[in-house]
């Protein structure tokens, strides 16, 4: 189970280097996968957000493709959205 605790350390670690590359070398536990904030559907809101990146629970229950998931529990990984600037 991902954790705000774990969440939180995710997130500090992405203020380093919020590419997935150097986010698995630092929690080889987790699956990450990354793209822009504008390519995540609006229904599912961060589970945590730090200067420059957005973090959202990833599942891969269903055991084909990784899904967006709401639900802690259930999560087995983190999809790190950078944020578009709206300028």
């Amino acid at each position: 189970m991902i954790t705000p605790t774990l969440l939180a350390q995710v997130g500090e670690a992405a203020l380093l280097d919020g590419s997935a590359a150097a986010l698995r070398l630092r929690f080889p536990d987790l699956h990450f996968t990354e793209c822009s904030e504008d390519d995540v559907s609006p229904r599912y809101k961060p589970a945590f957000s730090v200067e420059g990146y957005d973090l959202f629970l990833i599942t891969g229950a269903s055991g084909h493709c990784l899904e967006l998931t709401n639900q802690a529990e259930s999560a087995t990984g983190i999809l790190i959205a950078t944020k578009v600037d709206d300028e």
